[in-house]
């Protein structure tokens, strides 16, 4: 093409995308670093109406525990109590941090002396004999995520992301726990896992993540340069003119000096979401050296959940790579043969139901698993599931369950909700935390208005992002100033 065609290509798609990657870069960063945005809320008056709570819906309602006279509804945005026989649902939060990130709960349990727990993705915290939540420090300063709470006797297990934490009475120390190796693994990791974070650069720790603040800085400072230098009025001074040429001239250096990571940084993000993400999915490759994914845990990141199952007297073991059981905390872990579908989005329900029966539900759906006869079976069609992988979406993205209410099973809808328990209306506009928020901005989500077009939103803005780079590197490189 001649220079003047790929002028037009650079500037008219760089008008058109500039207020699409500010949002990118500035949500971006604030993903980054969401430890320091955590206690910040936005009001959901502010957002589409969409994302008002309706029915119990967006993951508000997980899962439920019995406690003394009460059921207990945890979610993400804390811990609701309903008075047995009694419609009346109340706020059960006292103690917890303020903020719709630090209330994110995502199990409770009850253990044999009557003590409650409640585990959020970042703490563990326990009921005092005031009714207050307490901080119960099990990490001992470590960052990781946690994942699950159970018990089992008077054992209490949490299961972070790479490693299992048991306490036993009075659980005051937690041991640390690192589980063995499968015996066909081959020491490779996640190609999902890999690709986000080194969009974020967490994958070279928080110098990487820097270095990706950067260049996102730098992708701000072309879109803001160049929608300036595309209607900023001509100057008549000297001054002025000398102040636009240094733009432009900046522009060119900062976008040649950076094209790689630019690119790099597009096509991370680009392979994210679908359809890319349906390709990578269950793609392993061999850790990076050096980076954070090369580490002696075999299962670094992986592990999801860790529940006993009584009936056949071993662990069941959910992990990013499938379900996995031990006889004991020491052992082997051994693949199941025949397991459900689950969401690369994670697990929301997992719960243990008749003889030898499992309710296991994701975004994918809710199966029925029979170990004793290695069957899987849909929760709603009764047909049986021959795939052991599933989509990340399915025709119900299940997003929480419960058997405790009026002792009938309860399954919540992500969008739908459920309309077996009537949601108080002043639930309707609690707020959302900032990192969510992002979240939804960084993904196109917030653009309620393209309805499922939105799940192809990153795809087409990465190829026009990709070409927009590359129109602007063609003009520089094959007709230089």
């Amino acid at each position: 093409m001649k220079k003047t065609t790929w002028k037009r290509h650079h500037k008219w798609l760089g008008i058109v995308l500039a207020p699409f990657v500010i949002l990118f870069c500035l949500s971006g960063i604030v993903l980054n670093h969401a430890k320091l945005f955590q206690g910040i809320d936005i009001s959901r008056t502010l957002l589409p109406s969409e994302y008002r709570y309706s029915q119990w819906n967006q993951g508000l309602f997980r899962g439920t525990q019995k406690w003394r006279n009460k059921v207990l509804i945890y979610g993400n945005a804390g811990i609701w109590a309903k008075e047995k026989d009694v419609d009346t649902i109340t706020d059960f939060n006292r103690g917890l941090p303020k903020g719709a990130d630090l209330r994110n709960i995502r199990g409770m349990t009850v253990m044999p002396n009557g003590c409650l727990y409640a585990m959020s993705q970042r703490h563990l915290y326990r009921l005092n004999n005031h009714g207050v939540w307490e901080q119960v420090n099990i990490l001992q300063g470590k960052h990781e995520k946690l994942s699950d709470i159970t018990q089992k006797g008077d054992s209490l297990i949490i299961t972070g992301r790479s490693y299992v934490y048991l306490s036993r009475f009075p659980y005051h120390d937690f041991q640390k726990i690192t589980l063995k190796k499968t015996d066909n693994d081959k020491g490779k990791v996640s190609l999902f896992r890999t690709i986000w974070l080194l969009h974020g650069g967490g994958l070279f720790g928080m110098a990487g993540k820097l270095f990706v603040d950067a260049v996102g800085l730098i992708l701000l400072f072309l879109s803001l340069s160049g929608i300036y230098y595309s209607f900023a009025p001509r100057s008549r001074s000297l001054l002025g003119t000398r102040t636009k040429r240094r733009l432009i001239t900046w522009h060119d250096k900062l976008g040649r000096g950076a094209m790689f990571f630019l690119l790099l940084l597009t096509i991370t993000g680009w392979m994210l979401r679908p359809p890319a993400l349906i390709a990578i999915a269950s793609g392993k490759i061999p850790p990076i050296p050096f980076s954070s994914m090369d580490s002696d845990n075999p299962w670094n990141g992986c592990l999801r959940s860790l529940r006993y199952d009584k009936d056949k007297a071993d662990w069941l073991l959910c992990t990013s790579d499938g379900f996995y059981s031990l006889r004991n905390l020491t052992a082997t872990p051994e693949k199941e043969k025949v397991q459900p579908p689950v969401s690369v989005m994670g697990i929301n329900v997992e719960q243990h139901t008749h003889q030898n029966t499992w309710l296991v539900g994701s975004f994918s759906g809710m199966y029925v698993w029979d170990r004793a006869h290695q069957s899987v079976t849909d929760y709603f069609t009764h047909q049986k599931v021959q795939s052991v992988s599933g989509n990340p979406f399915g025709s119900h993205a299940i997003a929480g369950f419960s058997s405790d209410l009026d002792d009938k099973d309860m399954a919540v809808d992500y969008k739908k909700g459920t309309s077996s328990l009537r949601m108080p209306d002043s639930m309707t506009m609690l707020p959302m935390s900032l990192r969510n928020v992002c979240i939804e901005v960084h993904t196109g989500r917030i653009f309620t208005f393209l309805g499922m077009a939105s799940l192809f939103y990153i795809f087409l803005m990465g190829v026009a992002c990709l070409w927009c780079l590359w129109s602007g590197w063609k003009i520089y490189r094959r007709y230089p100033h």
